[in-house]
């Protein structure tokens, strides 16, 4: 064999030995990630082990899986009630751009007249399950929709394949409640005598995974609990009864009503052992569905979001729950309001046990996990990609806002805010009064530095109406010859 010959057979050699020492590519790696979303109604900040050392509540499952992720210590909802920030999760958007301001359909007025309300989230709106459907994913919701006074505004009308249980209820208000039969008109299959809620989505969830854990899928799990009726199955309630017997202290204290209405108690004390029992039952639902993760063999290539749609309920029916150091609960632009549970696994992403500060919120999921699909969306969103906070980085972001012109059932002061790094103002809509707070050094809000600092004042406040101004925001009305406040803009 002459030499020319014989290096060529050398080279394709090489390049043989070459090609069959390269990893395959492996189906997890070119398949899109799933996505895994659990949305709790009325889940406190402090209501988690991973936020709260010291919680009342058990909740190994969520605990773990912020240990296998990252958890955001300043993570948001858009709304301190439930509709605004559903609609916000499923758009990307803030939820008074279409005036879905309050809860639907909650018009509870007070010494103003409440703002115009939207009580359906437009069927023109493009949610998350559209997005992904868009790029073949199978698409699942379960549980609480209330984003739509009629059929036509359900999940199955809004990118969902599959829809159990999400209608116009905010909560479990049929059947037995919490425990079957539910007699929810989107399911079905009817549960037996004394099924618990949260178990059945999350089965249904779990089966959903595992039928398609072949090719990708979002399943969105949108628990009713622990929203009221405050209901708990009777071992976990018998647990937490002998636990409360143990905690002493004071637990209730003032907090402020609405204007002209004086002082309303909130709980400061975590000790309730019906909604313990509520919350405990909603972590081994979470567990459920994280195991059948697992068990299909897609753990390591789904996207797992956990949060919750407002703050804890601390302030009425029954105050079961306690948010401090946080001030205020579920119904207030106060930090219990709005600061939320936010914890993200996104395998090849995220580090294990990683903690950010960055500020997040609801806003930004829809824009996350399009990009993590590989989704460009070809409409404008408020919300933003927040991959670089969960590979460890910042947001290139300058404030996050809140808008609620509203009398909220929990005596929540109708009012706005903005945050910009560690300071955030909060304007009351009834007479126009501002408060500046340095969230860094005063968590609780107890600290009012806006005579100290009136040139940021001033900054923040115009900076704030200005975004009110460019998503057409309204304000509280006349009421039997009372004017309120209004912007300086719109006199």
């Amino acid at each position: 064999m002459k030499q020319s010959a014989r290096h060529c057979v050398i080279a394709l050699a090489m390049m043989l030995i070459a090609l069959l020492s390269t990893p395959l590519v492996s189906a997890s790696e070119t398949k899109p990630p799933n996505v895994v979303v659990f949305l709790v109604d009325d889940l406190g900040y402090m209501d988690i082990g991973a936020n709260n050392p010291d919680c009342f509540y058990d909740t190994p499952n969520i605990d773990r899986l912020s240990e296998s992720a990252m958890r955001f210590t300043d993570g948001y909802a858009a709304n301190p009630v439930c509709s605004p920030t559903r609609y916000s999760l499923m758009t990307g958007k803030y939820p008074t751009r279409v005036q879905a301001t309050n809860f639907f359909s909650g018009r509870r007025g007070g010494t103003f007249k409440p703002a115009p309300l939207h009580s359906n989230m437009p069927i023109e709106e493009i949610t998350i399950a559209e997005v992904l459907k868009g790029k073949g994913y199978a698409t699942f919701f379960a549980g609480k929709w209330h984003l739509g006074e009629s059929e036509e505004f359900y999940p199955q009308n809004q990118g969902f394949d599959v829809n159990i249980g999400g209608y116009s209820k905010g909560g479990p208000y049929s059947g037995k409640r919490y425990f079957g039969p539910f007699e929810n008109p989107q399911m079905a299959v009817e549960s037996p005598e004394g099924d618990h809620l949260p178990d059945r989505l999350a089965r249904d969830t779990a089966a959903f995974i595992e039928e398609h854990r072949e090719e990708p899928f979002l399943a969105y799990l949108a628990f009713y609990s622990v929203h009221t009726p405050l209901m708990g199955r009777p071992d976990l309630v018998e647990k937490y009864k002998k636990k409360a017997e143990g905690i002493a202290g004071e637990e209730f204290a003032e907090e402020e009503q609405v204007f002209g209405k004086g002082v309303r108690n909130v709980r400061i004390l975590q000790k309730h052992a019906v909604y313990a029992a509520m919350v405990e039952a909603m972590d081994q639902a979470v567990g459920k569905v994280l195991q059948q993760l697992k068990d299909s063999g897609v753990e390591d290539n789904t996207i797992v979001v956990f949060t919750s749609d407002n703050g804890g309920l601390s302030t009425s029916e029954g105050s079961p729950t306690s948010n401090l150091p946080l001030r205020g609960g579920k119904g207030w632009v106060y930090e219990g309001g709005i600061r939320e549970p936010w914890i993200v696994k996104y395998p090849g992403v995220t580090e294990a046990g990683s903690v950010s500060s960055v500020p997040i919120c609801s806003i930004d999921l829809l824009p996350t996990i399009a990009a993590a699909a590989g989704a460009e969306l070809q409409h404008p969103v408020d919300g933003i990609d927040m991959r670089p906070a969960l590979e460890g980085g910042t947001l290139d972001r300058e404030a996050l806002y809140w808008h609620y012109p509203h009398y909220s059932n929990q005596g929540g002061i109708p009012g706005g805010a903005i945050r910009v790094g560690k300071y955030k103002l909060f304007e009351r809509y009834e007479d126009g009064r501002v408060h500046l707070y340095d969230l860094e050094s005063d968590l609780s809000e107890s600290k009012d530095l806006a005579s100290e600092m009136p040139e940021r004042v001033e900054q923040m406040r115009k900076q704030l109406h200005d975004w009110y101004q460019s998503v057409d925001a309204k304000f509280l009305q006349p009421k039997e010859g009372r004017e309120p406040w209004t912007p300086a803009y719109l006199q």
